[in-house]
Order: structure tokens, then sequence, then C-alpha cells
């Protein structure tokens, strides 16, 4: 997207685009990670913010989003690390609000929130390190590798990681055995 852009014109029109495209999915990211939407806001804007001041910096070297995940999850990381106290509450019907599709019958509907619900309530009781993992490769769909980019970390700790959390949870919510299986 921004490659190409030799003005700082372009660049700005360009990376008007970027926070357009990513403003709802970045916010709906860090949403699920720290679950309070004021706080999941200001975390949005800010990697927006440092995203324009590093810009310069972007060799290209994974994807632009890819990129801009990472400076979110890190924006995470230091949020959950300065205040544990803040520590999620994963209820938000704000979130679960945006999971159901269109084609979805109310009854579906209710069923999937409440195992989101369930879901989210029971991965609070995970590590911080499993519970990343779980919510970027179980609940986004993110693949192995975009979750070791955004962690920082070997695909390899990604598969580990995620299978100890799935066994957490199969053993904390039997009912949902079936969906986290690998």
């Amino acid at each position: 997207m921004l490659a190409g852009s030799d003005t700082e014109h372009g660049t700005e029109r360009d990376f008007t685009a970027l926070v357009t495209e990513y403003r709802k999915p970045l916010y709906h990211f860090v949403l699920r990670h720290i679950g309070r939407p004021a706080d999941a806001e200001d975390i949005a804007q800010q990697t927006f913010v440092e995203a324009y001041t590093a810009l310069a910096s972007f060799r290209g070297q994974s994807a632009l989003s890819t990129w801009l995940y990472g400076i979110a999850m890190n924006l995470v990381r230091n949020y959950l690390n300065r205040a544990p106290h803040r520590v999620r509450k994963f209820e938000s019907e704000e979130v679960l609000a945006t999971l159901p599709t269109e084609e979805d019958g109310p009854d579906a509907l209710v069923q999937r929130m409440e195992i989101l619900t369930n879901l989210y309530r029971e991965a609070a009781f995970l590590s911080e390190d499993l519970r990343h993992v779980l919510l970027l490769v179980a609940v986004e769909g993110r693949s192995y590798e975009e979750a070791a980019q955004l962690l920082g970390i070997p695909i390899g700790t990604v598969r580990s990681r995620l299978f100890r959390a799935r066994e957490v949870m199969k053993d904390r919510l039997p009912e949902l055995r079936d969906a986290l299986r690998d």
C-alpha cells in the first residue's frame, strides 16, 4: 500500500487509507486482548501514531498489516505489564457482536455468544503467553506464522503454547473439546 509513495502528501494519503482499512479490525484485536473499550481505543490510536512515526523504518520484510498488528501487540503487552489490575473482562458485548455472521439465526447467535463468553472467561485463567496464542490462532483465526510474527516468537513456540492452552481449555470447558482440537 505505502510502497512507491515518494511525496509526503502521497504518504499521508496512503496512511489515511491504511487507517481507514485497519481502524476497526485493529480496535477489535486490541479489545480482545484487554477487554476495555476505552483503553482499546486509546491503544489502537497509539498504534497508528507509532506506525506513522516509524513509517520510514518499515522495510517491507513482512506484510504492512503484520507490522501494524505487531506494534499493537507490543502496546497491549506494555499496557498489561504496567497495570495488571486492569486485566481483562472478556464478556464485552461489543466484541461478541462483531463475531457472528449474517446467516446465523437467533438460536445459533445465542449459542455462539454463550460459548465465546465462556471461552473468554476461562481464557482469563491462562498465563498471558498461552492466552495470547489461543486468542490469535483459535479465536481470531490467525495462522501460526502470523501469530509468531505478532508475538515475536518462533512458530514451534506458538504450536506448543497453543497445544498447552487447548489442553487447559478442554479440561475447563468440556463442551468445547471438538472446537479446540487441532
